[in-house]
Parts: structure tokens; sequence; C-alpha cells
């Protein structure tokens, strides 16, 4: 794994970056690792009931996680285990039973200090896997600006109705 010295003038500029700028940074050196895990390494549960999608994902002790951004706001629970997690711009230690709301936007970081089952909830009707992938994450900062954007023109849309 790569590593910044502490005396390096790059450390301080790392130092000063935005929250999810540093959590861009760990993700590209963890996926650079050679020995880096993939969201297929853990087991992903999903369950349906009306009006609502709720992804389980269980991961191990000792693992660094971190997940996709999050288009729309949702539920996080900490259903089993112990964990540090981003919440909005610092890391808090949480343990079961913890719960939260992200807004959208939300890109998290995580750290397992036990075995845990993490479960956002998500407010849909859909229920094809792929598509609830697709159209509930980004999988970039440009993918979800171009997503904020498209609503936002959508937005603008509606609004300018004459009377």
């Amino acid at each position: 794994m790569r590593a910044l010295p502490s005396d390096n003038r790059h450390w301080s500029v790392l130092e000063q970056l935005p929250i999810r700028n540093k959590v861009f940074f760990v993700e590209t050196i963890i996926k650079e690792h050679p020995l880096a895990l993939s969201a297929a390494d853990f087991p992903v549960f999903h369950h349906f009931s009306p009006g609502r999608y709720r992804r389980e994902l269980r991961v191990p002790k000792g693992i660094i996680i971190i997940g996709k951004i999050h288009k729309y706001a949702c539920r996080n629970s900490l259903e089993e285990g112990d964990m540090s997690v981003l919440v909005g711009d610092k890391i808090l230690r949480v343990t079961a039973p913890y719960m939260s709301d992200s807004p959208a936007g939300t890109k998290r970081i995580a750290y397992t200090h036990e075995d845990s089952i993490w479960i956002t909830t998500h407010k849909t009707t859909e229920t094809d896997i792929e598509k609830l992938e697709r159209d509930l994450t980004a999988e970039s900062e440009q993918e979800y600006q171009e997503f904020c954007r498209a609503v936002e023109a959508e937005t603008h849309n509606v609004i300018g109705v004459r009377i």
C-alpha cells in the first residue's frame, strides 16, 4: 500500500481537502492495492416491502469499506456490530443498534471493528436489483453531478408554467 510520509509537502495538502475528497483519495488507494476486495466479496441481501427497498450488507471485522454515491436521501442502520463510519463530515464510532438518515449525495466510508450488518432503506417500488443500483447510486462524482444537473433542468421545466 502506498503511504505519504508525514513530512511530505503533499500530506499538508491532503489534510486541507474537504472530507469528500479524502474519501475519494482513500478509495483510489484501496482500489490500487493488490489485495483489495470488491463488492462481490461481501454478502448482500435484498428485502422488499410496499414502497421500500432494504439493502443489507454483511461485512467482516477489520475491513475498510467505501460505498457508492447515493442519488437520493436514505435511511441507514447498523443492525449488528461495531463500526467507525463517516456521518456528515465526522467519523463516528457506532455500535448496533444505530440509525441515521443520509442526504442525497452521501458517499460513505467505514471501518468494521466487529462483523457488522449495515442496511440502507430506500423509498421505491422498483424490485429489479440492477435497475435499483443504476437508479439509486452513482459510480463517480461526475456521474452524480450530471444526475443533479438533469434533475435541476427537469425541475426548471416544471416551474415555468404559464397561467
